[in-house]
């Protein structure tokens, strides 16, 4: 562990750097020991539904599915545009048969509100939200409706701390938006009728493909309810009032990149041989145990989720609190966050470090299990330079 320096004298410029500085929230670092030579084997040029293409495609879903733990009755499918379309998918065609309720408190979970409530107007919907770094009253959520929500809040760094507020003798469906979760957190499936997720985030894979999981409940719900409004092709898992089946053995609604399935199938390959999820969720919460202890004893840093057990491990969201930096108005602490993330990006120690547009003022780190733990433990003491270069230019300046 790094010495704390008392924060009036400027910090030491540290001599050794993290051996990778991507600590992007995603797409994430990739796998230790990748190079372009993984993906030597892609179907390039071929068509998504060649024979070796499909094979390549169904083979990282059965790792996936094994890799999770997925239940044998539950459907597995990729999607287009990311998380974000394998969530569209799920709400434009399941919801409409009961009232929703949504839990947001983070930017992405906000995003379902408005897709629920102004964009598909669903009858009786309900929204709960929370400000950056807190949840909602997640027992608010009535088993008689379908739910909305993350289980990981990527730009706040909350995450729900487990499923026990939602029914076992629930009559409505459970929406997981899972995407900085998967493979880093255990997932109770019994609990959770749809869940998706990307592999751009723990498996450190490339951008444009979302994955989409159909409990039965999910299925039996497709079945026998057809939406009020009109579902754009790219949104369709239903044929003639069924499931499409061929979507969740190896067909994809549009085109795929093959050289990202090639990518995805390295990570869960490497995911495999280091143990598995169980694996990868010790590595990430290793990492973050290393930037917690330093939190701790760390006076003018702190996490934005107050409380400990709703702390994310792969998506860490810090503010500020050293009261010079609080007694600047929202622009100043804007100002001073951009430039200490500006200086980590500038001697290349941490790239893609400022926190999310819409969350408050901040820095936020990928923990995830692609993250070496020698790189964050390298990491620290370039956090305490570029804080004290800030600090002293802040006091210069007053």
């Amino acid at each position: 562990m790094t010495n704390i320096t008392p924060a009036s004298a400027p910090f030491s410029k540290p001599s050794q750097k993290p051996d990778d500085p991507r600590f992007s929230s995603g797409p994430t670092a990739k796998r230790p020991g990748w190079s372009v030579k993984a993906l030597e084997d892609a179907c390039l040029g071929r068509s998504h539904r060649s024979g070796p293409a499909k094979a390549k495609i169904r083979k990282t879903l059965e790792l996936m599915r094994e890799l999770l733990g997925v239940p044998g009755d539950y459907r597995m499918g990729i999607t287009a545009a990311s998380d974000t379309g394998a969530v569209e998918i799920a709400l434009w065609n399941l919801l409409g048969a009961r009232p929703v309720d949504v839990f947001a408190w983070d930017a992405f979970g906000k995003d379902w509100v408005v897709d629920v409530i102004d964009q598909l107007k669903v009858p009786d919907a309900r929204s709960f939200e929370a400000r950056h770094g807190a949840l909602p009253d997640l027992s608010k959520a009535s088993p008689t409706h379908d739910v909305v929500f993350t289980w990981n809040g990527t730009t706040s760094g909350v995450r729900v701390p487990d499923a026990g507020w939602i029914s076992d003798a629930r009559e409505g469906l459970t929406i997981c938006d899972a995407t900085s979760a998967a493979f880093a957190m255990p997932l109770p499936w019994p609990k959770l009728d749809v869940v998706t997720f990307s592999w751009q985030k723990v498996l450190g894979g490339e951008a444009q493909h979302g994955v989409i999981i159909l409990g039965p409940r999910a299925v039996a719900r497709l079945e026998s309810h057809k939406p009020d409004w009109p579902i754009p092709k790219i949104y369709r898992i239903t044929k003639k009032g069924r499931l499409d089946e061929a979507v969740f053995q190896g067909d994809v609604i549009n085109t795929c990149s093959l050289l990202c399935v090639e990518d995805a199938l390295d990570a869960l390959q490497w995911l495999k041989s280091m143990g598995g999820a169980s694996a990868a969720v010790t590595r990430t919460s290793e990492n973050f145990k290393v930037l917690e202890r330093w939190v701790e004893e760390t006076p003018w840093i702190t996490f934005l989720a107050r409380d400990p057990a709703t702390r994310s491990p792969t998506s860490v969201c810090l503010s500020f609190c050293d009261p010079d930096v609080l007694a600047l108005n929202e622009e100043g602490r804007a100002a001073f966050a951009k430039r200490v993330s500006g200086l980590l990006d500038k001697e290349g120690a941490a790239l893609d470090a400022a926190s999310y547009r819409d969350a408050p003022p901040g820095l936020r780190f990928w923990l995830g299990a692609t993250v070496e733990r020698k790189n964050v433990e390298a990491l620290l003491p370039w956090l305490e330079w570029a804080y004290g270069q800030a600090k002293s230019e802040l006091r210069a300046a007053a």
